[in-house]
């Protein structure tokens, strides 16, 4: 759906409310893409995923130096090794490069995978902090960004950021 289609939808939703009760109809919007950057929970994931996956790259690191030092030894020693040893050497740096591009993409999907997860709980967080923020202060409506136009006086994301940074 288009962004001007779900604009309209909500403030057809607002004025469809508000004409259908008596009372005023207190309306905020979160930020989500500020929150995503700014949360604590953020960060901590970051630093959660770095140490959890750093013994991997590391071993990516040692490959990659390894595949170097075959291929230094062969640039340096290639014209005075014999045929067998310098295929040998040759095959050795392919296969340790096969296996190294087999892991890296590994890694890569891996981390993929698992920043899908922890996004995934902190988008949970932040629709719970949202929720209870709204409830706290009486509104009867929260948006997400994306709209239009939004009065800085309806704008609740500092409050759930508030409200994250204690959890």
């Amino acid at each position: 759906m288009s962004q001007f289609l779900k604009s309209l939808l909500v403030a057809s939703l607002i004025t469809f409310a508000a004409s259908a009760q008596s009372a005023e109809l207190k309306v905020g919007y979160v930020q989500v893409d500020k929150i995503l950057q700014d949360a604590p929970q953020t960060a901590e994931s970051g630093k959660k995923l770095e140490k959890e996956f750093s013994p991997r790259s590391q071993e990516l690191e040692r490959m990659a130096k390894q595949i170097k030092d075959i291929e230094t030894v062969l640039d340096k020693e290639g014209l005075t090794l014999s045929e067998s040893e310098r295929r040998s050497k040759e095959r050795d740096a392919q296969n340790i490069k096969i296996e190294f591009q087999r892991k890296q993409r590994e890694l890569r999907e891996d981390i993929n995978l698992r920043k899908n997860e922890e996004l995934g709980s902190l988008q949970d967080r932040i629709n719970k902090a949202v929720q209870s923020v709204s409830e706290a202060e009486g509104y009867d409506l929260v948006v997400y960004s994306g709209v239009a136009y939004a009065s800085k006086k309806i704008d609740i994301t500092d409050k759930v950021l508030k409200l994250l940074g204690k959890k």
